[in-house]
């Protein structure tokens, strides 16, 4: 009877599996002469070590190991797979294919010119500490279950800044539709989202526009599924497999299979190598408690009070940029500023105790009639909704303009001249400074990029294309289409001043 590894969650045993599933638990590397015949059950063996990178040597030391940022999950089962002519191989559920972590950490490692490495180990072993540990690598074709003591730990993991990635190998139904639902357990608050083509993820190291899936698959998109823990990919699935590119070889025992070919999967796996680096601070100050509040009846009628819209989308896109604002704002400015920001949902909540709106987010989404009608009321008796492209993206930009025009349908946004006066209600702003990916992009790019709609000659809808809070945030977000801080917040207080003058 084939024995199951525990590893702080639990699997079906072999006998419970699906006969379908069973099928897609074979060894994913070179094939053999032979044909496959069958898995025969025997006596578990270790959690096999990922191959170790040899290191130089001197006479006197050995050079210092690589970070470990990546640990690999051990689960599952492990079994003996025969092929037909008799020779013999080590299969687990884990570990189908077992070079591809530390294929992909040598690929990125060279790429960035700093050595990374890895581990493997159950969960039961693990840290728990994004700090030690910035990234869990689940892989497999199998279904995967978490006992809920385990989705528990993973929620706090990632909210603390650690981020899981989850391979479905050979892009089976089972590990896909398993992986997500117990991602969907441990973060009922959160929900996937498709990452789109711009996003920052698909451009670190290397530009993935387009991809070749070898079979099974006649797109040329990549699609990965993410959840979004502020403006970062908390969790990061991949419905088709990465790893045996990784590894250099494609998926020869499973004609079912689907998966990147071997430049498309390294291009993708270095990318999200180098973005796991890159957004690990902001990761870890994203991990900090926030002040959020609600509508004091006690509070001085002149004071101003930072109203955040909720959506469907990531609409909670940059912890602390709001509370910087205002802190500046009350620096900067004779503004009575309160020091926290109030989420409303507009059709739900009452809105007469607000003045100003805003409204932020990633990727695409909608808002529902009553939410439209109740901000249409509000921009009509005075109020201003102040909209903010997080990270720059192009499918938020589509869905804002496509939301505003539902608010108000006989009107436009239109560029809003270096001559108005939001740009000096506080400072003069005549040039402002941006990101390294919008100066290199368009390095002749230097006055502030702001769009508005007008009601009875003032500004009553101000959209930045370009994402303002992250310069209000003060943390480097690699890629990110935006400003930089000084000028983020000139910017941000001029507008909140102009909303509140206006």
């Amino acid at each position: 009877m084939m024995r199951i590894v525990l590893a702080g969650l639990l699997v079906g045993a072999a006998v419970a599996a699906q006969a379908g599933e069973r099928d897609w638990f074979v060894p994913l590397g070179a094939p053999p002469q032979a044909a496959p015949r069958r898995i025969s059950g025997g006596e578990g063996f270790p959690p096999l070590p990922l191959p170790a990178t040899p290191l130089r040597r001197t006479e006197r030391k050995r050079e210092p190991s690589p970070a470990k940022i990546v640990a690999k999950v051990v689960w599952g089962e492990t079994a003996e797979f025969k092929y037909q002519g008799g020779e013999t191989a080590e299969v687990a559920d884990w570990n189908q294919c077992p070079a591809d972590l530390q294929q992909i950490l040598r690929k990125t490692s060279g790429a960035l010119g700093t050595p990374y490495g890895g581990d493997a180990l159950p969960l039961s072993a693990f840290s728990w500490d994004p700090v030690r540990c910035p990234v869990l690598f689940f892989s497999g074709s199998r279904t995967i279950k978490f006992d809920p003591k385990t989705l528990a730990q993973l929620h706090d993991y990632v909210v603390r800044g650690g981020m899981i990635v989850a391979d479905d190998v050979a892009g089976a139904p089972y590990f896909y539709a398993s992986i997500k639902q117990a991602m969907e357990a441990a973060f009922p608050e959160l929900s996937f989202r498709v990452i789109p083509l711009d996003h920052p993820l698909y451009h670190m190291v290397a530009d993935v526009d387009e991809v070749k899936y070898p079979k099974n698959n006649p797109s040329t998109q990549p699609f990965l599924e993410g959840m979004y823990v502020f403006s970062r990919v908390g969790v990061l699935v991949s419905k088709y497999g990465l790893g045996c590119g990784w590894d250099d070889h494609a998926v020869p025992l499973l004609p079912e299979a689907v998966y990147y070919d071997v430049p498309s999967a390294s291009k993708i796996g270095m990318d999200l190598i180098a973005y796991a680096i890159g957004y690990a601070n902001v990761a870890r100050e994203s991990a900090k408690p926030e002040l959020f509040g609600t509508l004091d009846e006690k509070r001085p009628t002149d004071e101003f009070v930072f109203g955040q819209i909720k959506h469907d989308g990531a609409w909670n896109v940059h912890a602390g940029g709001a509370a910087a604002l205002l802190r500046a704002l009350r620096q900067n400015s004779a503004v009575r500023v309160s020091l926290k920001r109030v989420p409303v949902s507009p059709g739900r909540d009452d809105l007469s105790g607000f003045t100003f709106l805003y409204l932020t987010g990633l990727d695409d989404f909608q808002l529902d009639a009553a939410a439209v009608s109740a901000l249409r009321a509000f921009l009509n008796r005075g109020g201003t909704l102040f909209i903010n492209n997080g990270l720059g993206l192009k499918t938020f930009d589509a869905a804002a303009r496509r939301e505003v025009k539902r608010i108000l349908p006989d009107a436009e946004l239109a560029p809003i001249p270096l001559s108005h006066p939001l740009y000096s209600s506080v400072f003069k702003v005549t040039q402002a400074r941006y990101t390294p990916a919008v100066a290199k992009a368009e390095p002749g790019r230097k006055a502030p990029d702001f769009e508005g709609i007008s009601i009875g000659g003032d500004l009553r809808v101000i959209y930045s294309p370009l994402d303002l809070e992250v310069g209000w945030t003060g943390l480097d977000h690699p890629l990110a289409r935006g400003y930089e801080p000084e000028s983020a917040l000139e910017l941000g207080v001029n507008t909140v001043v102009y909303a509140m003058t206006h």
